[in-house]
């Protein structure tokens, strides 16, 4: 496999958390890190911590994060305001892979923007993550409408 930038791959992968979700986030990623490589073309495709996906980089620069990896960037008290809340009427529903709609949300945090990577907690515990549909502003402002789209739920993944 040919690597087409010399930078650490390991470097590589904080410096896109970071950017993503906010300085210093990248502090919480563990340190017996699996990464797989394209065949094609040499990039990181995916990372794992023993059996457990953590992420997928995607072609445009993006990572797709697992609740699992989610629940471990929790431990950052940053990483919550790229986070939306829900109430426990919409739980079940977003378990099941369900769309989270606005007027579900109690909380959301300042850094969810649209089409960004949005993990959804309930009870203080990532239950899901998916890909944010409107802005923090928007979320707060409509009563209609869908906020994130899901992507992952931990009844999937079991």
């Amino acid at each position: 496999m040919v690597n087409f930038i010399d930078m650490d791959e390991i470097l590589k992968i904080k410096s896109s958390i970071d950017a993503l979700f906010g300085a210093g986030i990248s502090k919480n990623l563990p340190n017996d890190l699996k990464l797989v490589f394209s065949k094609k073309n040499g990039r990181i495709r995916t990372v794992y911590q023993n059996e457990n996906l953590l992420f997928t980089l995607r072609i445009d620069g993006g990572i797709a994060i697992t609740p699992y990896f989610a629940q471990l960037l929790m431990k950052n008290k940053k990483f919550k305001q790229n986070c939306v809340e829900i109430e426990k009427e919409a739980a079940p529903f977003v378990l099941e892979g369900k769309s989270v709609f606005c007027k579900h949300v109690i909380w959301c945090g300042k850094n969810v923007q649209i089409s960004s990577e949005t993990p959804i907690i309930y009870q203080n515990k990532i239950i899901a993550v998916g890909k944010a549909v409107l802005s923090a502003e928007m979320i707060e402002d409509f009563e209609r409408g869908i906020a994130v789209k899901i992507r992952d739920s931990l009844k999937s993944t079991n």
